[in-house]
């Protein structure tokens, strides 16, 4: 195989959205390096998450499915750095990869998608509701215990073909991906976050290279946003507070503002029978201190058994 000449090497998966946001991240790398576009080379990456579409990827061991065969080849070396959407990357990174840098976060709602209802409130009783995502499950079913759940895998324009094809009522998905993609107009109804709170790293492109290669880190913090890395931080702090995963559903979600992050969290039971909600507050350079503090105090208060 011929070698790449690229002075750059991206690793994304295949899917429509991936392929978007590496774009992105290419062409910002592009603008703050002033290389050429074609010296930025795009890997697709063929991933376990791509491959699974029959099943819940949490019966699979959830988190990381997504990442896995593209962390692979960041650690060979034969790819310089990675574009992950966030909410994708597994709690812990495997050892000598790091989180680099994040583009500006999209807006990082939920929002609800049917032809049957103008809202989620608004849907039949009984009606079947599409999602893969055991937090979105939770929370609808808590909000509407009369609903139900079917998975509904596959990227964006798969969901809304199966969706207009009659195989549920309606679904939920990210705000964001549907804006990057151009879909917006499918969307029936924005979600509030307070009333759906988004999933940690909900809306953000995420950028992984290798700990000790200070070429490319050089290149990635210029084109970091350091609130919405902030914000990340802290999301991710919870999660690992929590040891979560995709078996879990868990929703966190900060924002910064000047030197301030709030940051509001959420863990539920798959039926939404119960959850536990927690909120905190404080200086942007305490921001992982304050997601694992949540995270502890969550654990704390679901009390043992909670999770199983």
């Amino acid at each position: 195989m011929a070698q790449s000449t690229a002075s750059l090497r991206i690793g994304t998966r295949g899917s429509p959205l991936a392929l978007v946001q590496a774009r992105m991240v290419r062409s910002r790398l592009a603008a703050a390096t002033g290389m050429s576009e074609d010296g930025i080379e795009l890997v697709v990456i063929r991933t376990t998450g791509d491959l699974i579409q029959d099943r819940s990827l949490a019966e699979e061991g959830g988190k990381g499915l997504f990442t896995k065969e593209i962390e692979e080849a960041l650690l060979d070396r034969r790819i310089d750095l990675a574009v992950h959407s966030a909410k994708d990357m597994p709690t812990i990174l495997p050892k000598g990869l790091v989180l680099a840098a994040c583009l500006e976060r999209e807006d990082p709602r939920d929002v609800f998608i049917s032809r049957k209802a103008r809202s989620l409130a608004e849907l039949p009783r009984g009606a079947t509701l599409g999602t893969a995502s055991l937090r979105r499950q939770a929370i609808a079913k808590r909000a509407r215990p009369d609903l139900s759940v079917m998975p509904l895998r596959g990227n964006v324009e798969t969901r809304l073909r199966k969706l207009e094809a009659g195989d549920v009522d309606a679904t939920l998905l990210a705000l964001a991906g549907l804006k990057r993609l151009g879909l917006l107009e499918h969307a029936t109804d924005i979600m509030s976050a307070d009333e759906f709170l988004p999933a940690v790293g909900q809306g953000a492109i995420g950028i992984e290279t290798r700990e000790n290669d200070a070429r490319v880190s050089g290149i990635t913090v210029r084109i970091d946003h350091s609130d919405t890395s902030t914000a990340i931080a802290c999301e991710r702090a919870f999660l690992a507070a929590l040891d979560g995963s995709c078996k879990t559903p868990i929703a966190g979600h900060a924002t910064v503002i000047g030197d301030a992050v709030q940051f509001r969290g959420l863990i539920a039971r798959p039926d939404g029978t119960a959850a536990h909600d927690i909120a905190g507050a404080g200086n942007r350079k305490d921001a992982a201190m304050i997601g694992t503090e949540a995270g502890r105090e969550l654990k704390h208060r679901a009390g043992p058994g909670f999770f199983d």
